[in-house]
């Protein structure tokens, strides 16, 4: 997404908050594919950390107008007995909280200038109630109307609030995932292939698009056709 927008014209600030080697890496990469903007490290799910993200971001590119969330814990599936209620708000950090925090420091900005763009990504589990994984799918559930809802509060001011529902998306982080799991998940999808992160760039940049300016409360799903949004 991050490199997408960047082709489209964007000034990105690409946020990490772990791993610094592979962060910078992929800012590098950024940078040598003719993009411009900064990296930046905070966590999230931490109130002052992204209040002063935020603010480095603004004094270095200019005001926020397209916000994506998207960070993530580990994301172990169990049986319900199996989950803590520590693990629960774990999920309900990442997915509904850090949203909120990133939203409450960027919207005023964007109402001033009566324009903005937040895009917030959920994921076919939620769609489909994937078992057993309860933590995420009722975290990923609470992200969606926090959107839906979010949407019809800010569409008065031309800021739109939609969400990206990615299918299984094979990156580095899924090189140790077994081959048989892999090759059942893709005969499942009606497409006949793999998705790619370019699948999901090309939204973020329609989504942040003025062709996408009376489009708001949506959820687009992307999977080659495993489920449909709803």
């Amino acid at each position: 997404m991050a490199f997408a927008l960047a082709r489209a014209g964007a000034r990105v600030a690409m946020n990490f908050s772990n791993n610094e080697v592979r962060a910078r890496a992929a800012y590098a990469e950024l940078e040598s594919a003719g993009g411009t903007g900064i990296l930046v490290r905070a966590d999230v799910t931490n109130e002052q950390h992204v209040t002063a993200m935020v603010q480095q971001v603004t004094e270095t590119l200019g005001p926020v107008d397209i916000l994506i969330p998207n960070a993530t814990p580990a994301q172990p599936k169990r049986p319900l007995e199996e989950y803590s209620w520590e693990f629960y708000q774990e999920m309900l950090d990442y997915f509904v909280r850090s949203p909120y925090l990133l939203c409450r420091a960027c919207v005023p900005g964007m109402k001033r200038r009566r324009w903005g763009r937040i895009i917030n990504i959920i994921s076919e589990v939620y769609s489909m109630g994937v078992a057993p994984f309860t933590a995420y799918a009722a975290a990923k559930g609470g992200q969606v109307g926090f959107s839906r809802s979010l949407a019809t509060e800010l569409a008065p001011y031309g800021i739109t609030v939609n969400m990206i529902s990615p299918g299984w998306i094979p990156t580095e982080r899924h090189a140790s995932d077994p081959q048989p799991v892999k090759d059942a998940y893709l005969k499942t999808i009606p497409a006949g292939r793999w998705g790619v992160p370019d699948d999901i760039g090309g939204a973020a940049v329609f989504y942040a698009s003025e062709q996408a300016s009376f489009l708001t409360g949506q959820f687009l799903t992307i999977n080659g056709g495993r489920t449909f949004g709803i």
